[in-house]
């Protein structure tokens, strides 16, 4: 990737929740689906704030002058994504029948996805945001926006996924650094961590096992449930994921290793799935249907063939097929 003309892309990209109409009116919903809109827009501002906390810490761990103000643009647009999602939701709560507050689950997982990009390896804190980035770009944002059905919501939505392809194709570029020889490299140069170091890290990543189910499960996949009823979407998300897993690469992850493990326990032996699925599912914090393989041995081996850019071409290529 040309770091260079990604920021400039950043920079001609921009643009301001005011530019945007809002002097239409919603269209007519019943009482549950006004709920439920009106919820997940209310969730999506919190997610998108979320967002902007992890492109901050990603952008003081930055080395490169040009990434740094990457991921700095990567910051500015999640805020107006955050704005943008509030005022949706504020849009449609066109009745007023409660008080909407964030999801529990998703306040309770925040700070310790935060504290994950501090104080985690960077390979495994990046490994999550991508995964979360496609989930809401390939999957949430389009579903959610196709149930609204209404010009509002299109009219901010075709700005928001503009901003996430960035955000996807340079997640990509990340996944292609961590799994290099340059940064296996790095890593060799580095001082071996302290024993705090380690304590602090296995306590943090710990907490972000314990919460991540609870979020992905009420955040994620409940009302994908509802918008994506066939989980077409959701599983073209997880399938992007697991593609990237199944490429060799110079450098193992410790945490891939170990996912990829879990994932053919899972799928190769169904007495172990029969047994210890329930716990497998708990660990990896996601649900039974998208840790089965999403993939075919054809399209394993043609994602093999592919540059990283290439592939996250590829990505967002799904979130636009019918």
């Amino acid at each position: 990737m040309d770091l260079t003309k990604m920021l400039e892309k950043c920079h001609r990209g921009q643009w301001k929740v005011g530019d945007l109409d809002w002097s239409g009116t919603p269209r007519p919903m019943s009482e549950d689906d006004e709920r439920a809109v009106v919820q997940y827009f209310t969730d999506m501002a919190g997610i998108e704030r979320l967002a902007g906390a992890l492109f901050a810490e990603q952008e003081k761990q930055a080395e490169e002058p040009v990434l740094r103000e990457i991921f700095a643009s990567f910051v500015t647009d999640e805020i107006r994504h955050s704005h943008a999602a509030q005022m949706l939701a504020d849009y449609y709560n066109v009745h007023r029948f409660k008080v909407y507050q964030p999801n529990p689950a998703l306040v309770k997982f925040t700070p310790h996805f935060v504290d994950a990009i501090k104080y985690l390896s960077p390979d495994v804190a990046n490994a999550y945001i991508t995964a979360g980035e496609l989930i809401l770009d390939v999957a949430l944002l389009r579903s959610l926006n196709d149930h609204v059905g209404d010009a509002m919501s299109h009219q901010a939505m075709e700005l928001i996924n503009r901003d996430e392809s960035r955000h996807i194709a340079v997640d990509f570029h990340m996944v292609e650094y961590y799994s290099s020889k340059e940064y296996a490299e790095k890593l060799k140069r580095a001082s071996a961590p302290t024993i705090a170091e380690r304590a602090r890290a296995t306590w943090v990543f710990g907490n972000v096992l314990y919460y991540a189910a609870p979020f992905f499960r009420d955040v994620f996949f409940e009302p994908m449930r509802r918008v994506d009823p066939s989980g077409r979407r959701l599983k073209e998300a997880f399938k992007r994921m697991q593609l990237i897993a199944s490429r060799p690469t110079d450098r193992e992850s410790p945490l891939m290793a170990a996912m990829l493990t879990l994932q053919d326990l899972y799928n190769d032996h169904p007495v172990a799935r029969a047994i210890a699925g329930p716990a497998i599912e708990r660990i990896m914090g996601i649900d039974g249907s998208v840790i089965m393989r999403l993939y075919t041995e054809a399209e394993k081996q043609h994602a093999q063939r592919m540059s990283f850019d290439e592939l996250a071409e590829d990505a967002l290529a799904a979130k636009y097929a019918n």
